[in-house]
């Protein structure tokens, strides 16, 4: 497992953390914008992405880490070679249980602007949690296990404003309404994206599409189950 630190002068590095020997984290989720403005693998390896939409983004996550009193800090985009797709398919099967060994997830909503659209008066959920409950965030299947698998989920507005955490800001029947109406890039993310809830591991297949990746994923289901009861 990959992890990111913030130097003193906002420059991203990131060290490497092989076997089960991984130090105190903290992880990112995010609805990701298009590949150019986001901060990649190779960015952080080269020292470029500075220029970026997304670095802000990151810069906000690692001093908010350190806030906390943690130094590592995982994110998605900069964590992880998507360009091997060995590593693609490694980090997509260990992703729910990433985020059930942070130490905190933190949650940032781009499109949840605090002081522009509905003021900085925190104290009233009324004033701002219709604009939080229509966040894209929760309209995509990836953000439904990182919602799910952390103990401590904490959401953030696009100034980094902290709103709450999940305890506090969902009711039974919000919960329950988590998994409706996710969208996905790819078809079969709206079923690889299932595999940590289910502790199953299985092979990413992209192009086979989402059915016959939900009828894989149900075989490995059933052969868990029977498993189990033998």
């Amino acid at each position: 497992m990959r992890l990111l630190t913030l130097r003193d002068d906002d420059q991203l590095s990131l060290d490497e953390f092989p076997g089960d020997d991984i130090p105190t984290y903290t992880i990112l989720s995010h609805t990701r914008g298009t590949d150019h403005k986001e901060v990649t693998f190779k960015d952080i390896i080269k020292g470029r992405g500075k220029d970026k939409a997304g670095y802000s983004k990151i810069l906000f996550y690692g001093r908010q880490a350190a806030k906390d009193g943690l130094q590592y800090f995982w994110v998605d985009t900069c964590c992880i070679d998507k360009s091997s797709s060995a590593e693609l398919q490694d980090a997509t099967n260990s992703m729910f249980r990433w985020f059930q060994d942070a130490a905190k997830c933190y949650v940032y909503l781009s499109d949840v602007a605090v002081s522009s659209s509905i003021g900085r008066d925190l104290s009233s959920q009324r004033t701002w949690k219709p604009v939080f409950l229509r966040s894209r965030w929760f309209t995509r299947v990836w953000t439904l296990q990182e919602l799910i698998a952390p103990k401590s989920v904490e959401f953030f507005s696009a100034e980094g404003e902290l709103l709450g955490d999940k305890n506090s800001l969902f009711s039974v029947n919000e919960t329950m309404s988590w998994a409706e109406r996710r969208e996905t890039k790819r078809k079969e993310d709206a079923v690889y994206s299932l595999l940590g809830l289910f502790d199953i591991h299985m092979p990413l297949i992209y192009g086979e599409g989402r059915k016959k990746a939900f009828i894989m994923l149900q075989k490995e289901i059933n052969q868990t189950l029977k498993a189990e009861c033998e």
